[in-house]
């Protein structure tokens, strides 16, 4: 049997429990999200962020930015910008030690039983590259990013549109 010469994986119920994504990681981002944007207002990426939000939806105040991306968050939305800045916020949560990404107990084990076998992998997921890497970075089995050798969010395109593959 030939093997594969990639493997495309998701996160959610693939890697880690579902669980971990919205019990965790969304409500840490929803709490802190306003003051987040607050004090990092000086940093480019969120900068970014922020302005491509209030250019593409024509929001004038951060209170309006903040206000979009809480409903969103509570709508569980794919949108690009809010997936990148839930990123840069949960970065905060990982250094810290608020919380490590979970993984499920077997994925270390599969992750390098393909490295081994010479298979590539990767990981297309509605979360941002970003969050992806902090993911396995701080995972709860040590540092599993090295594994992958390509990520791809939504600046791809969307998992449901057969043209993001």
């Amino acid at each position: 049997m030939k093997l594969p010469t990639w493997i495309l994986m998701d996160i959610e119920g693939t890697t880690t429990s579902i669980s971990f994504v919205h019990d965790v990681l969304f409500p840490y981002a929803r709490a802190r999200m306003s003051t987040f944007l607050s004090t990092h207002s000086g940093n480019q990426e969120v900068a970014k962020e922020v302005e491509a939000l209030q250019t593409r939806l024509g929001l004038s105040s951060l209170a309006d930015v903040v206000s979009t991306l809480d409903r969103w968050m509570g709508e569980d939305r794919k949108e690009t910008e809010l997936k990148s800045l839930q990123g840069l916020l949960w970065k905060d949560g990982y250094a810290s030690g608020d919380f490590t990404g979970h993984v499920f107990p077997d994925v270390k084990d599969a992750l390098s039983r393909w490295k081994e076998a010479g298979i590539r992998l990767a990981v297309y997921s509605s979360g941002s590259v970003a969050a992806q890497k902090l993911l396995f970075q701080y995972s709860d089995a040590g540092d599993l990013d090295a594994f992958f050798d390509a990520n791809f969010d939504t600046r791809v395109g969307h998992k449901r549109e057969k043209e993001s593959y």
